[in-house]
């Protein structure tokens, strides 16, 4: 494994699944992906084409990210391409630190193989293994079944509802607030 590689795993389809950390160079390739991504559901803050930052601003952001020793971004990778994008992160303020926020995204055509469930893993972990966070939290579209029960399998808890808090072509969806305390 390279310096920046946190796992290899074989995942259902029988493909090697690589999780890292974004380098500078993965910026305009990340850029892309979550453009991609965005149109293939409904289920994430925001749409096809709607990630508009430029590649500075992602290679800053992943700068910045790499830096803090309370967070991480990861991405997956098979062949080369990306396949998932996810990150944990931790507020800097004494009082509230120990409260981690969780976003995973994964291409469609991975979805339901074990590309989620390994990155969750890895998210999990890290937080663990910081000895500061005592509570993971996350946001998930109420209609999106599959992600709530990938979500319940870890161990997290629903906590809450925002009522009409994602509105996508118009409608309103509820978002449910989900914890998972370590």
């Amino acid at each position: 494994m390279s310096i920046d590689c946190i796992s290899k795993v074989k995942i259902k389809n029988g493909e090697e699944l690589i999780l890292r950390k974004p380098i500078k160079e993965d910026a305009k390739n990340i850029i892309e992906y979550l453009n991609i991504v965005g149109g293939e559901s409904d289920n994430l803050l925001f749409g096809a084409g709607e990630v508009t930052f430029s590649v500075e601003e992602e290679i800053s952001f992943i700068e910045s990210i790499n830096k803090d020793k309370n967070s991480l971004m990861i991405i997956g990778l098979i062949n080369n391409k990306i396949v998932a994008v996810a990150q944990i992160s931790s507020p800097s303020r004494k009082r509230i630190a120990h409260n981690s926020e969780i976003a995973i995204s994964v291409k469609k055509k991975y979805w339901s193989i074990g590309v989620g469930s390994v990155v969750m893993g890895q998210l999990i972990k890290f937080a663990k293994d910081s000895g500061v966070t005592k509570n993971i939290i996350l946001g998930v579209n109420a209609t999106n079944d599959k992600a709530i029960k990938l979500y319940e399998k870890f161990g997290f808890k629903n906590v809450g509802v925002h009522k009409n808090y994602f509105n996508i072509n118009g409608k309103y969806y509820d978002e449910i607030i989900m914890d998972l305390y370590i």
